[in-house]
């Protein structure tokens, strides 16, 4: 077939041209290098200057945090000194009598010698008043250590008058006194000249510190002085960098003229570098600090290091720039030859057009027929010789975008092939082949990557593990969904369903997280099957659903939750023999206006899914907009309502009476109590209206109690049988069962009210047992010791699974409810409860059932084996009455 791209003298001429206007620019490659060297350099010595700068203001810094932890650690030895002063003087103020075996045993336990640098001994001057014109006198006694400081005892200090003054001074202030420098005695030797400071404290008699000057001058008795040597004490405070960096020179400005010198750190440098001072205040003394670097300019190190790399990064770059130059007029002759060469074979051109793994494809501009194809769009599309273009694409008005598109960019495009179809990158171009003019396209195969990428797009949007969306990509549905209900009053409104699963914890705490996932599978399915087509269903994370319902007004949104909470509710799960039942809250929120935020909505539906939750669980929700704060507002009113109460005695109980079904038995009298309030208008309100509040703020454990120890304390006033009455139920709450000290206070009661234990039965609701199952079952034991029943309540609610009955020593089995009200035509219900009623006789527990509304219920429950019934159809709840 006859190339027509191919144009030899046309392809030669536009070559030349094209490599004819090639060139960097005027400057030849040197100068391009020479230019990159300066401007190089320029950089590196800016860069130089500013790392100088700021290692000079660094090493300013620096020595200045130096020359502040230098006073800073010079006090604190002083303290530690004093300190080791005041520890001795509260051990005179303890005991006076103070002989030299005690005085050195305490400072041996003082361990003053190995915490107060410098130390060298602890002494202790005797006062002895003056009299007759006799001067005081202050004469030491006790020294510590004592060998090679004997010569000390005996020894006056106070025959220098500064030494008196600084003494009573010391006395009247209770305060400790530093001496000015001079030479240790006790040290002395020849050539050598140790300087030191002695620091004084007083000591007053035994008894209570004297608080007032009249009160110090009586009770004196004598004075402590700790000596130091200021070499080794000031060296060990500025050990490490202050020494290593700076001179330091410590005088006492208040000393003697040739007495100032306190220490000399090093020799002196021989710069006239800044000299930094700080003042230290201590006992009565003045010390001023000299500091001055020993290096005159900061470490140029960095400096250096910026300057040869930025000296080596310009030579570089310059060498990098003529080399690039170089090479560009290089390839500019080398592409003015290639062509030459190209332009002089026709063949070879036409042999690269057909060895193209690329479809490419050249059709008639006004008819758009194609007139060629190459090898690989032969084999791929077929003889596509003399058909439109457009026949070639899905989407016959593809040619027409791609022309009116205008640009020299790619577009994806689905492709008719003789094997099927597939995506492909195709660019469209005017070209002129032997004058006329045509359309060239081109196209790549990009089936796999898009395959690859919508498999990544759909991982990224759904969950793994139910195939549902997931929450970013519900999220971002969602968001769509409240921008087109923005954007006017015709738009039709949407419902938010926000699903959290009940009790599903207990499930793979109980069975694993394997089950939990598998539950979560098997719901996901039930969902689809029963929600409406168009909406979206999507796993939030955890146990939490959603799903958009669109074109729906509340009551439908509301019947489409319950009929969706319903599906939930009729799903058995199977685990390795272990059956459970699942229930959901659904909270509801309805998107029908504009102005309405993501956040906003999702909030309100997780505030509607808690209050269902709040309402007792497996029900729905439709979200007001008071409903976030009036239940925060009403449960904070009536977690301080209750408090009230109970400080009040406002507090009341009723008794429900537990029935024998079999009529004819006589096992006497057993009561549950119930616990009521009464309000500040006398109105009696029922426990669902506080009792949400009482467990958000944790009272539950202070209102069990109350009930408890009321109902130890009033034992036979809480049925008309009085003491005969057989047994009394107290159910207990989730928090009291997490207080340890529970157990002991119930046995404490009934120990204190003498009342049989086996007269009380406590009530456990199965979800608080199996969630804390050892704790539960240990403290279950201990009450069952004493003689007290244990019954579980609540069973089956949200599961039924017995396997857990074996690690649970209880009495009775209380069948939930929920089971009990459907059992005369639910035959579901019924066979669970036969189940219950089996296991539990096996057990030898008896069984009780609950919610006992009807009393057709009775004789089904009798033919089921219940032993005892509890609900309005047995007995209706009266007031207990207490003779105050």
């Amino acid at each position: 077939m006859q190339n027509p791209l191919a144009t030899p003298a046309t392809a030669s001429t536009q070559g030349r041209r094209a490599y004819a206007g090639g060139g960097m620019s005027a400057l030849s490659p040197l100068g391009w290098a020479v230019l990159a060297l300066v401007a190089g350099l320029a950089i590196t010595g800016i860069l130089a200057r500013r790392e100088w700068l700021e290692a000079q203001a660094h090493a300013a810094a620096m020595h200045e945090a130096l020359a502040d932890a230098a006073q800073g650690r010079l006090l604190a030895s002083l303290d530690s000194a004093s300190i080791a002063l005041r520890a001795m003087q509260t051990v005179f103020l303890s005991n006076d009598t103070m002989d030299q075996a005690a005085f050195d045993r305490y400072q041996y336990n003082l361990r003053a010698a190995d915490e107060v640098p410098g130390y060298r001994l602890i002494g202790f001057a005797r006062h002895r008043p003056g009299t007759g014109g006799v001067p005081p006198a202050y004469v030491y006694e006790l020294v510590t250590p004592l060998a090679g400081n004997a010569r000390l005892l005996g020894l006056d200090v106070a025959t220098q008058p500064a030494n008196l003054a600084a003494l009573q001074h010391a006395r009247d202030t209770d305060t400790v006194k530093m001496s000015a420098p001079f030479r240790l005695a006790q040290i002395q030797a020849p050539g050598t000249a140790a300087l030191g400071v002695t620091l004084r404290l007083p000591v007053y008699s035994q008894g209570p510190v004297p608080a007032d000057v009249a009160a110090r001058r009586a009770r004196e008795i004598g004075a402590l002085a700790i000596s130091l040597q200021l070499e080794p004490m000031v060296r060990d405070a500025l050990a490490g960098r202050i020494l290593e960096f700076l001179h330091v020179d410590v005088r006492d400005a208040g000393a003697a003229p040739g007495a100032q010198a306190v220490f000399v750190g090093g020799s002196r440098p021989a710069h006239g570098g800044q000299v930094m001072t700080r003042a230290l205040a201590f006992g009565g003394r003045r010390w001023e600090l000299r500091l001055q670097p020993y290096a005159a300019r900061p470490d140029t190190d960095q400096v250096r290091a910026a300057v040869v790399a930025g000296v080596a990064i310009s030579v570089l770059l310059s060498l990098l720039l003529w080399s690039m130059a170089s090479t560009h007029r290089r390839a500019l002759a080398m592409g003015q030859r290639m062509a030459a060469r190209f332009s002089e074979s026709e063949a070879r051109f036409r042999t690269l057009n057909e060895l193209l793994p690329v479809l490419v494809l050249l059709a008639d501009e006004g008819t758009r027929h194609v007139t060629y194809a190459n090898q690989a769009a032969r084999q791929r599309l077929g003889d596509v010789m003399g058909r439109p273009l457009a026949s070639l694409f899905v989407d016959t008005a593809m040619v027409d975008a791609l022309v009116a598109a205008d640009d020299d960019d790619a577009h994806e495009a689905s492709i008719i092939a003789k094997a099927g179809r597939f995506w492909a990158r195709v660019s469209l171009a005017p070209v002129v082949v032997d004058g006329a003019p045509h359309l060239l396209l081109t196209a790549t195969d990009i089936n796999e990557n898009r395959e690859l990428t919508e498999r990544l797009s759909y991982q990224a949007s759904h969950d793994a593990l139910t195939e549902l969306c997931n929450r970013r990509e519900f999220e971002r549905r969602l968001d769509a969904a409240l921008a087109r209900c923005a954007a006017g009053p015709d738009q039709p409104g949407f419902a938010l369903l926000y699903f959290d699963l009940d009790q599903f914890k207990v499930i793979n705490d109980l069975s694993g997280h394997m089950a939990g996932d598998q539950l979560l599978v098997e719901l996901a399915l039930a969902l689809r099957l029963n929600m409406r087509e168009g909406d979206l269903l999507a796993r939030l994370g955890g146990d939490e659903f959603g799903l958009l319902a669109f074109d729906v007004d509340p009551p439908m949104a509301h019947a489409l939750a319950e009929r969706l909470r319903r599906c939930i509710d009729a799903v058995r799960f199977v685990w390795h023999g272990r059956t459970y039942s699942v229930s959901a809250s659904i909270g509801v929120v309805m998107a029908d206006r504009a102005g309405l935020s993501l956040k906003d909505v999702m909030a309100w539906a997780d505030s509607a899914c808690y209050q269902a939750k709040e309402n007792g669980r497996n029900r729905v929700h439709l979200y007001r907009e008071d409903d976030d704060s009036t239940r925060r507002h009403s449960e904070m009113e009536w977690a301080n309502r209750l408090r009230g109460a109970m400080e009040q005695d406002r507090l009341l109980l009723d008794f429900q009476e537990i029935v024998p079904i079999d009529a004819d038995a006589d096992t006497g009298a057993h009561v549950e109590l119930l616990l009521r309030l009464r309000d500040e208008s006398g109105q009696v309100v029922m426990p669902g209206t506080f009792l949400p509040a009482a467990e958000r703020y944790g009272l539950m454990p202070a209102v069990d109690r109350w009930v408890i120890r009321t109902a130890v304390s009033h034992f036979a006033q809480l049925h008309p049988a009085g003491a005969d009455l057989r047994t009394c139920a107290i159910n207990l709450s989730g928090a009291s069962i997490d207080d340890d000290a529970l157990a002991d206070f119930i046995l404490d009661c009934i120990a204190e009210h003498g009342v049989p234990a086996h007269r009380f039965c406590l009530e456990i609701t199965e979800t608080v047992a199996v969630r804390s199952l050892l704790k539960v079952a240990g403290m279950i034991e201990r009450l069952r010791a004493a003689g007290c029943r244990v019954a579980l309540d609540d069973f089956g609610a949200g599961m039924s699974s017995f396997g857990y009955l074996k690690n649970l020593p209880v009495d009775l089995i209380k069948i939930d409810g929920s089971f009990i009200r459907e059992l005369d035509t639910d035959p579901m219900s019924r066979t669970i409860v036969s189940a219950i009623v089996q296991i539990g006789h096996q057990r030898g527990l008896q069984v009780v059932a609950e919610w006992v509304d009807d009393v057709r219920i009775r004789d089904v429950l009798a033919d089921l084996g219940v032993d005892y019934g509890q609900g309005f159809a047995l007995h209706k709840p009266a007031r207990v009455l207490f003779q105050r």
